[in-house]
């Protein structure tokens, strides 16, 4: 047996014994004995029952098959100076009408991306030879340096420098584990000599563990959330007040040009669970026990007064006798979380939809969970006085960091912690320069209050029932425009991502029927499966449908899931669409699509245990979930998976290209030539004056090579294999 699958094997059968329960795994020191059974910890148990499945029993794809991208140096230089073309397969468009077409357009209007069949390039000689058929071209200018370093990456993780290596490369599409297939090494004759060499990932790369994943992705260990001199305990007083993981920083950061003290700023934040407010004409209701549960504690424990009064206008607020100690509150580190995976794109971010081919452009987010307790007594006491709530509060940051080649060297940071020997005093430091590079004020100049926070979320059940999940900004949300602009000040309400209003939808309500058929089943890519196979989409819940408010400004659990009820289980798009639909919602992640109960991470004390959704059950291994609607297919997750492979495509396996962005006149240039434009967007497009339409004929593809410089718009640095399909990836 190969030692890649010994390895694997010997880690899960670890997890399934119940020796490695977290993704803390490697701190070298003991752990606390996990915490006695709560009613909230038996529901998780029997919410995460399911199957495991070992991933390396998925079926083997060919190398060449899993790799949608090649690149090939041209003979050369184009007049715009590209010296390779990039090759990819694109999958058949869904606009019937450009079946056969020798040009395709993708990406936003805004920005869009020119791509011409490879087999009529080489027959006109604008390129040495085609990849295959099925294959479109792009070009760029792609320096010697990149092959280098490619190459000597690919020496550098196989000879074990970064851990035990592993042959194997997973394939996944959307979040779904499809099968195994291998890297592909870079080999420099094939490339000199002018032939396309398929890119893929590296042929070895870092096997995955849990101890990795507990230092780079998923951060859980006493070691790191309980630091005492970056983080402070309320339940037990130990630690740094103020530290730099600690919810007070992360306020006072956030708060800096709010025009409020970060006293202020927290406590109008919690006061907006006194009244009922709207958000795209979703009524939220109140939540008042947040005084109760929240503040008054920590007003007590402050030192201070504190009681709920009316204004003229029927509107509850909360008066002080002074300010809250911010150092103090009552929210306990969780989790420290790294998500390059849902990093922004060109057309809107891949954690919040976009179109088919976006461009990816920064680097994700990095998130901080907290846990809210009320200690009992407060900063003096332990565990077992800590009065842990099921109450999260999530900090979800956009990293600040854009262009290619700045990306990689982010996701290197992230892989070099895995390098140091555990949570060592070195480990903290790296730790701490990469969260404070996102979380400083100024981080981001253009965005409300110069905070990177894209939203904060909370999700509880503990100031009132069902579960509800919120999100908050700092900018203000026009759902009638579409669109929400950064504004400093106070933190906002803002709608649910990817989660229609529950109240005006409830289960089976043929709207969202509708929307799943008309709006996100389009978006799949063809031919779909066989299920799970080849399933994901590429949408965003919008604010409105068929004229009527259909985002919603809360979610509740339940619902469970979503049913679409017009969708055929005997029709594989209609099931692979009502899936990721539902999935992708608050209430399907954190509950059935995914067999979640209230939270991916458990609040019954430190360190958390995770959810089988990101676990898979331990490394090698994936979750069984059945279709919630249809019981067929098992959707597979191994989401911790998903993000280390990831992890380590983006930090050794990618390559950076300048590409010639083009203006959107270009767009009305191929109509004037074929009378036609084909794009190939999601949902309606806006800007061509032309019929939507193929072009077929191999003298029209040669006069759009030849318009192609006279609409150059710059240039920007991007992956070689920008050109990829976009995963809608909400949580």
């Amino acid at each position: 047996m190969p030692r890649t699958l010994r390895s694997r094997l010997r880690w899960s059968t670890l997890l399934l014994t119940g020796t490695l329960l977290t993704a803390a795994g490697c701190s070298r020191e003991p752990e606390p004995p996990p915490p006695a059974p709560t009613s909230e910890s038996t529901r998780e148990q029997a919410a995460d029952e399911g199957d495991t499945v070992e991933i390396r029993s998925l079926p083997p794809i060919k190398p060449e098959e899993a790799s949608q991208t090649s690149l090939q140096q041209l003979e050369k230089t184009t007049k715009l100076g590209e010296n390779v073309a990039v090759h990819v397969k694109l999958p058949p468009p869904a606009n019937k009408e450009l079946e056969g077409s020798l040009v395709r357009i993708v990406g936003d209007t805004s920005s869009p991306t020119v791509l011409f069949s490879s087999d009529a390039l080489a027959k006109l000689g604008a390129i040495p030879s085609s990849p295959g058929s099925g294959f479109f071209t792009s070009f760029g200018q792609l320096s010697s340096r990149e092959i280098e370093r490619r190459i000597e990456n690919e020496r550098l993780l196989a000879s074990g420098e970064f851990g035990e290596i592993t042959e194997d490369s997973i394939v996944f599409n959307g979040r779904t584990p499809i099968g195994i297939t291998q890297g592909i090494g870079f080999d420099r004759d094939t490339f000199t000599k002018f032939q396309p060499q398929p890119l893929s990932t590296c042929p070895a790369t870092p096997a995955s563990t849990t101890q990795g994943w507990g230092q780079s992705l998923f951060i859980t260990s006493p070691a790191v959330v309980l630091d005492p001199a970056r983080t402070w305990d309320p339940c037990t007083g130990a630690g740094t007040q103020g530290g730099a993981w600690t919810f007070a920083h992360l306020i006072r950061e956030m708060a800096t040009s709010s025009g409020s003290t970060p006293e202020t700023f927290v406590l109008r934040w919690l006061e907006m669970w006194l009244n009922p407010y709207v958000v795209n004409g979703d009524v939220v209701p109140a939540r008042p026990n947040i005084f109760s549960g929240v503040i008054q504690p920590w007003a007590t424990a402050s030192g201070v007064t504190a009681a709920v009064l009316t204004d003229s206008s029927g509107k509850k607020f909360v008066q002080l006798s002074g300010p809250l100690n911010l150092n103090i509150a009552p929210f306990r580190l969780l989790s420290i979380v790294n998500r390059l995976d849902v990093g922004n794109t060109v057309s809107g971010s891949s954690g919040y939809g976009g179109t088919t081919t976006s461009r990816p452009v920064d680097a994700g987010e990095l998130r901080f969970i907290f846990g809210v307790v009320q200690p009992n007594p407060w900063g003096g006491g332990s565990q077992a006085t800590c009065g842990l709530k099921p109450f999260t509060v999530i900090f979800e940051y956009g990293v600040p960091v854009t262009g290619c080649s700045n990306v990689v060297q982010y996701a290197r940071k992230w892989t070099e912690l895995n390098t140091l020997g555990g949570f060592t005093p070195t480990y903290l430091t790296k730790l701490q320069a990469i969260t404070e590079s996102v979380v400083l004020h100024g981080a981001a100049p253009g965005k409300g209050n110069q905070s990177a926070l894209n939203q904060l979320r909370t999700n509880e059940r503990s100031i009132a029932s069902p579960w509800e999940l919120r999100e908050f900004t700092l900018s203000d949300e026009d759902p009638v425009s579409g669109i929400s602009t950064p504004s400093n000040g106070l933190l906002r309400k803002h709608t649910v991502a990817q989660t229609p209003d529950d109240g005006a939808y409830p289960s089976g309500h043929p709207a969202i029927s509708n929307y799943v058929l008309s709006v996100v089943k389009p978006s799949v890519p063809l031919p779909v499966g066989p299920l799970p196979s080849n399933c994901s989409t590429a949408h965003t819940v919008p604010y409105s449908f068929l004229g009527v408010p259909f985002r919603g400004g809360n979610s509740l659990v339940p619902p469970n899931f979503w049913p679409a009820a017009g969708a055929s289980g005997a029709n594989p798009a209609d099931v692979c669409a009502r899936h990721e639909f539902s999935v992708n919602t608050c209430s399907g992640c954190h509950f059935g699509d995914t067999q979640t109960a209230f939270t991916h991470v458990t609040t019954t004390g430190i360190p958390v245990t995770l959810s089988r959704f990101l676990t898979g059950g331990g490394p090698g291994l994936a979750f069984g979930v059945n279709d919630t609607q249809f019981t067929t297919p098992k959707w597979l997750f191994a989401d911790l998976e998903r993000r280390w492979q990831r992890l380590y495509e983006v930090a050794f396996c990618t390559q950076c290209t300048t590409v010639v962005r083009a203006d959107p006149n270009l767009l009305n240039q191929i109509g004037e030539i074929a009378q036609v434009v084909p794009i190939d967007p999601v949902g309606p497009i806006e800007g061509p004056k032309f019929p939507v339409g193929a072009i077929r004929d191999l003298s029209l593809v040669q006069k759009i090579l030849d318009v192609r410089p006279n609409f150059a718009k710059g240039t920007s640095e991007e992956p070689v294999n920008f050109i990829r399909r976009t995963e809608t990836l909400v949580h």
